[in-house]
């Protein structure tokens, strides 16, 4: 079956009136994508990003349609296959300690054996930065700390794109450098916007000046965030809602992606409050002798408490920049009503910064201001990132924070026992949504599935079974009498499937020959939305 013909089951897998699974059900990695010889760079302006997702919400919403948008992009059994976007891994393959820490590569920091030519410079903005090539002609943005905290961005960029990845994204190599002035040489085409607006060439006296607002250690050297750049050609950000005309393999609007739509589950347990449209990055790659549209995250600075340029507002991941009813209820009250995010407390740790989980509340939690594809997340979305998220243990969890290499021990566990008590907040709030089963086999002529309320929080659930013969064409399901156990009973009908339920939900598991899971669906009386409109 070709790559289109699987994303128009996939897409309208929800409406199809006949046949309802295919041959290679469950679909688990998309087919190559078609060639594309040419796309248009485009650029996103910032503050057009802004008011478009704070006023219009752009795409195609569940709360402004009124109907319900399950996801697309996801297999009979609700996963987000494989593809340009994404690629499942821990949560499907545990990875060994070694590998969450490698994340997308750890092998090639810039090599401090000779030089790093100086190529472009920035000292506007929120943070200053150069753009880099060692020695070895690789090329990396190399980033600051901000000096009243040092570590702080450096470390949530570096720990958060290894989470990220181990959740299944893609995303830049990270690494944490230290560095002494000296390792810097200005190439001679090196140009740069000074504080005057004026493009002119790079100076010796520029570079100490951006250097100058960097803190040093006790030894003299710097330390820096070196992101080693994307391979392929840089072709502009992608949007949270829509779809690239120009790439014929990017046909479902991202606000309906399942990959795009669980992402907030993740942003939430990780602090990254500032996951918006300019923190992607599409390239244009060959793999395989073909080109296609790849599509990356990028800049974790703000994130695990930082806000890149010093520390994160307590009021980020509880209020959009600006909102109505915050904002209104502010006004009733003469300025007197206290969030309660206000109370939050925070230890001492300028290398972690607003960083916490008391007042943490996964169902509440939103970005900067509004995503569409976070604003269309249902209870089969988050219960989909939720299971990843509890994928971690502590182990695993302390592993990928060590590689923020924080000097200060404390910090290290704060972040650790953070994202420990973040992880269980999501996994009570996100496994309750539906029936929180899922690891189906058959094994030994029965139906063995993980209970995860049970598995994680010691919490088994009731259960009653009653299996169905199921009719591929016609969707026709019959009881078959006397069928509750978890013993899939011997039928001639090629598919079976078994009815669990518990605490008035319900959900359907396909067996097909007798041995194979081929699909999984959630049987709720109404879509539920989880996030604030």
């Amino acid at each position: 079956m070709n790559r289109h013909t699987i994303l128009t089951i996939l897409v309208a897998a929800t409406s199809l009136p006949a046949q309802k699974f295919y041959a290679d059900d469950p679909v688990q990695v998309y087919p190559a994508p078609q060639n594309v010889e040419t796309v248009r760079p485009r650029r996103i302006n910032e503050y057009y990003d802004f008011f478009q997702n704070l006023m219009a919400k752009p795409g195609e919403i569940q709360a402004k349609t009124g109907v319900a948008l399950p996801a697309r992009a996801v297999n009979t059994l609700g996963e987000a296959p494989d593809s340009e976007w994404y690629t499942n891994r821990h949560g499907r393959n545990r990875m060994t300690i070694e590998e969450l820490q490698r994340g997308p590569g750890n092998a090639t920091p810039p090599s401090i054996t000779k030089v790093w030519r100086v190529t472009s410079a920035k000292a506007e903005g929120i943070t200053p930065g150069f753009t880099i090539v060692d020695g070895e002609g690789r090329k990396y943005l190399l980033k600051f700390d901000p000096p009243s905290n040092p570590e702080l961005a450096s470390a949530a960029d570096v720990i958060s794109s290894k989470f990220l990845y181990a959740l299944g994204y893609n995303v830049p190599e990270n690494y944490i450098v230290r560095f002494r002035p000296e390792q810097l040489s200005i190439d001679p085409k090196t140009t740069f916007v000074d504080h005057y607006g004026k493009r002119r060439p790079l100076t010796q006296r520029d570079l100490t000046s951006i250097l100058a607002n960097v803190r040093p250690d006790e030894n003299g050297e710097i330390r820096a965030l070196a992101s080693r750049f994307i391979p392929g050609t840089p072709i502009g950000a992608f949007r949270y809602h829509g779809t690239r005309a120009d790439d014929p393999n990017d046909t479902i609007p991202h606000e309906h992606r399942r990959d795009l739509r669980g992402l907030r589950v993740f942003a939430a347990w990780l602090g990254h409050d500032d996951s918006k449209a300019l923190n992607t990055l599409d390239t244009l790659v060959q793999e395989n002798g073909v080109k296609f549209v790849k599509h990356y995250l990028i800049d974790f600075g703000a994130s695990l408490g930082s806000a890149s340029y010093g520390p994160n507002s307590p009021r980020s991941g509880n209020e959009y920049l600006f909102d109505w009813s915050e904002a209104s209820r502010q006004f009733v009250s003469l300025g007197l009503w206290v969030p309660r995010w206000a109370k939050a407390k925070y230890p001492h740790l300028p290398s972690v910064g607003a960083f916490e989980y008391t007042v943490f509340d996964p169902a509440a939690w939103v970005p900067e201001y509004p995503n569409s594809a976070f604003l269309n997340m249902d209870a089969e979305d988050a219960f989909w990132a939720a299971k990843q998220v509890m994928a971690f243990t502590e182990d695993d969890i302390r592993a990928i924070v060590r590689t923020g290499e924080y000097s200060d021990p404390a910090a290290t566990e704060w972040v650790v026992k953070c994202l420990l008590e973040r992880r269980n907040k999501i996994g009570r709030t996100f496994l309750r949504n539906v029936l929180p089963l899922d690891r189906f086999a058959v094994r030994n002529g029965n139906l063995t599935f993980a209970d995860l309320r049970a598995l994680h929080f010691n919490e088994p659930l009731q259960m009653k079974v009653r299996w169905h013969t199921f009719d591929n064409n016609s969707g026709e399901m019959r009881e078959i009498e006397g069928a509750t156990t978890f013993a899939v009973p011997a039928s001639t009908s090629e598919y079976v499937v078994a009815e669990i339920a518990s605490g008035g939900q319900m959900i359907r598991v396909y067996v097909r020959n007798g041995r194979e899971i081929v699909g999984r669906e959630n049987v709720q009386p109404e879509p539920r939305l989880l996030t604030r409109r």
